[in-house]
């Protein structure tokens, strides 16, 4: 498994460099994909202020993660990438009913983009829309596969002492009762599930643009960023120039302040960091390198009302 290097201040990247991700075989967008048809090469009027989580009076954002705990872990490739489709997932239901939450352990045990130590910013979706194409069956829900800051070359925590390795029990699972009655755990064949129908990296001249008008146009994106300088962030706009790549967040949205634009950037170390687990970056200057390293998907099906009905401890799935 390929880990990425250190930054600085002792602190390991958690990107992958895109040798590594040429070397892991991530492909960097769907088959056939016509770029000049894509939001962000089309013309359209863009507001100065915009956000999915408060867009004509609906929430569009969903929940807020912490990807270290229970135990450190570096799974914001991860994290990002589930948090903007699950972000597009809601939009398409019209921000209606309970949020749908996607499982980032089941990509730590399953996905080849990445593990604890690092990944790749378009891996997950890759990883998502293949396993789509070859099974008609996508990631699961965070229900079924909750988070445990694990992946199988970790040695964090309690990492060691489970297999995160992707059996059936990885992927999606369910306990009837305690062991000493009687009760197992089971691997299900049957689960919800959420696909991605294609995806991409943004490509422009413009690239600031290009990410308006693809957040516009569809949704939350996942962008790489140089988190180095908001380690210790309290509030504000950061301005600062960046400089590497070495983390992973989402992007729901921009604003603007006097003369200063900013993108709302949704992190994933918790909502008692930063403004409720958000930091504002300054648009259009490249701010901590944000505008450079940018992907998308697209929702393709998903589990929605029409589950296929388990039993408590799963025995017919």
């Amino acid at each position: 498994m390929a880990m990425a290097g250190v930054v600085g201040a002792n602190r390991l990247s958690e990107v992958w460099t895109r040798e590594q991700e040429v070397a892991a075989g991530i492909k960097f967008e769907s088959p056939g994909l016509l770029h000049e048809s894509l939001p962000q090469n089309l013309d359209m009027d863009l507001p100065s202020n915009f956000t999915w989580c408060d867009k004509d009076g609906v929430n569009y954002c969903t929940m807020s993660r912490n990807q270290h705990i229970p135990q450190y872990c570096g799974s914001c490739w991860a994290h990002g990438a589930v948090s903007a489709l699950g972000d597009r997932i809601k939009i398409a239901r019209g921000g209606k009913g309970i949020d749908i939450n996607l499982s980032v352990q089941h990509m730590l045990n399953c996905g080849d983009a990445g593990s604890c130590h690092g990944g790749s910013v378009v891996g997950p979706y890759a990883w998502i829309h293949e396993m789509s194409e070859a099974t008609g069956t996508g990631i699961s829900y965070e229900t079924a596969q909750p988070y445990m800051a694990c992946s199988s070359e970790s040695s964090e925590g309690f990492c060691s002492a489970a297999d995160w390795t992707c059996t059936d029990m990885n992927v999606a699972r369910t306990c009837s009762t305690f062991s000493d009655s009687g009760g197992k755990c089971k691997g299900l064949d049957r689960y919800p599930n959420a696909t991605v129908a294609t995806f991409g990296m943004i490509e422009s001249n413009d690239y600031a643009t290009a990410m308006a008008k693809e957040i516009f146009a569809n949704g939350p994106i996942t962008c790489g960023i140089d988190a180095l300088p908001i380690l210790k962030y309290t509030g504000g706009i950061v301005k600062t120039a960046g400089e590497s790549i070495d983390h992973v967040i989402s992007v729901v949205g921009w604003g603007k302040e006097g003369k200063t634009e900013y993108w709302i950037v949704r992190n994933s170390w918790g909502e008692f960091w930063g403004n409720m687990g958000y930091v504002y970056v300054e648009k259009g200057n490249n701010a901590l390198m944000l505008e450079e390293q940018c992907a998308w998907a697209t929702v393709g099906a998903f589990t929605d009302t029409d589950n296929f009905p388990c039993y408590e401890g799963g025995e017919n799935c």
